[in-house]
């Protein structure tokens, strides 16, 4: 079998670095942008109009200080971010770098300078929360309808428009509807290691505490034997249950004297002189003491709202029951696909069941598109009789297996296999390219910014694909209809020649 032959780019001759020099090199911004770029299809394709008035509404312009940032610079820095996957370091080293990212933001020129000093990326975030990502991500699915509607017919245009004048639309498309978890960027929570980062937080704030107190001795804290006690178990490859209950009554008896100590040190001066942050170290550090102290007693490994995370406390278990991992740290999310546009229906840090989430996705597909769903495809858990009365009552089919021994009409109308993999291979794609299995933001309201963030750049993702096809086709046609009329000419040609010879 002969080997196919490869494209390469073209492989310079090895140079000796000695005898380069960067005023010698080649420079080629001379020469013009390459139209089929994956950052100049994007540019052209969003309404950065509309998208920067979304910015400007819930970040007003001040009229004072210094000037703000530009909002595309701002919009595009995210959406580059999780469309490479990159950290707020690299993601602005990039954009100073390629001269394509520069045009995607709305440079008219390139400038190898950075736009703005990564830390900012957190504000960003704080900023463009939750509803306003949604409220880009609704615009970009009118986009996607309008280029539709641009590739249709003329004609079935107007026979369209003339039927919907007849009959208005009171349920149309289809529904898939799912739920899953986004992991945070911790260290996996075990009692010894949480009452260990507790304790040495705890002798950080009575550091603090004591420098401004009017006190001549230090109360005592036993860092250092804490420290060896914790290590001589956490060290150690195979622990028993007998090491492991051992360890947590060392670290809860130093971490109580040192919660009693800081109360102490308190009660000596007026007011509390910590920092906001501190402060809420030295609550969550009392709520982790509270909840190991009662777990330990009861000799459970269950709590309510546990603390998994004294640097993140809203972060939750949970419990997913997969192949992979039994249990998840973070957020669960509940989304909706619709016509390969992805929606982001529920945020929650709390574990829900997704099956009362169901009404809700299906009210916020009329709130989109002014009508209810033909279909909805979702999951078993999904399927209770609670949502089969309400689905009935609205007269949307669910594709889903019936109760009781179903006839085989019913069980014709089941879900295939592959009719829910849209919605699985979205969470693939959004947790394999775009870093959604590991959330590396650490407040709360910047975890939802980073979620919300992901599902745009799919919708992005899927919208320049679109246009893409759009564009395939129309070519495809135009070739169509250019062979097929060389043909009608070509049998022309032999008509006419036949009419000659038979004169």
């Amino acid at each position: 079998m002969q080997n196919t032959s490869k494209n390469r780019a073209p492989a310079p001759k090895y140079v000796s670095a000695k005898q380069l020099s960067l005023s010698e090199f080649e420079s080629p911004f001379e020469r013009n942008l390459n139209p089929s770029n994956r950052w100049v299809i994007l540019s052209k394709l969003l309404p950065w109009d509309e998208l920067c008035s979304i910015y400007w509404k819930y970040v007003p312009e001040k009229g004072t200080g210094r000037p703000a940032l530009n909002p595309r610079i701002v919009l595009g820095a995210i959406i580059i971010k999780h469309l490479c996957d990159l950290d707020d370091r690299e993601t602005v080293e990039q954009i100073s770098e390629n001269i394509y990212m520069q045009y995607f933001l709305g440079y008219s020129s390139f400038c190898d300078v950075p736009p703005f000093d990564a830390s900012l990326f957190v504000e960003f975030r704080k900023r463009l929360g939750l509803e306003q990502i949604n409220k880009i991500n609704e615009r970009i699915s009118k986009i996607k309808q309008e280029l539709e509607k641009k590739e249709d017919k003329k004609k079935q245009k107007s026979d369209d428009d003339n039927f919907q004048n007849k009959q208005e639309i009171t349920h149309k498309g289809s529904l898939i509807t799912d739920a899953t978890a986004c992991p945070q960027d911790i260290a996996y929570p075990t009692d010894i290691d949480l009452l260990n980062d507790a304790r040495e937080k705890s002798e950080e704030l009575m550091d603090i505490l004591f420098e401004v107190s009017t006190l001549e001795k230090k109360p005592r804290n036993y860092r250092e034997k804490a420290r060896k006690e914790y290590l001589k178990v956490a060290q150690k490859k195979s622990k028993t249950r007998k090491d492991i209950r051992t360890a947590q009554k060392q670290q809860l008896g130093y971490l109580g004297r040192n919660i009693r100590s800081i109360e102490t040190i308190l009660d000596t001066l007026i007011g509390i002189p910590l920092k906001k942050n501190q402060y809420k170290y030295l609550l969550v550090i009392q709520h982790l003491y509270q909840q190991q102290k009662t777990m330990y007693d009861t000799k459970t490994h269950s709590v309510e709202d546990r603390i998994v995370s004294i640097h993140q406390p809203h972060v939750r278990p949970i419990v997913r029951g997969k192949a992979k991992s039994k249990v998840e740290f973070g957020s669960k999310i509940n989304i909706s696909l619709v016509d390969g546009i992805t929606f982001l229906d529920d945020f929650s840090w709390d574990a829900f069941n997704e099956g009362t989430r169901l009404k809700n996705s299906v009210e916020k597909y009329k709130e989109r598109l002014g009508y209810y769903p033909k279909e909805v495809l979702a999951d078993k858990i999904y399927c209770n009789r609670e949502n089969r009365a309400y689905l009935k009552e609205k007269g949307i089919i669910l594709k889903a297996k019936p109760l009781g021994r179903p006839s085989k009409q019913a069980l014709s109308n089941q879900v295939s296999p592959g009719e829910r993999n849209p919605v699985e291979g979205k969470f693939g794609q959004a947790k394999t390219a775009y870093g959604l299995d590991r959330v590396k933001a650490r407040l709360s309201n910047t975890t939802e910014s980073w979620v919300a963030s992901i599902i745009l750049v799919l919708n992005l993702v899927h919208l320049a694909e679109v246009a893409l096809l759009w564009k395939i086709v129309k070519n495809l046609k135009l070739v169509f209809k250019q062979v097929l009329d060389f043909f009608e000419y070509f049998c022309f040609q032999i008509k006419i020649n036949k009419k000659i010879r038979v004169a």
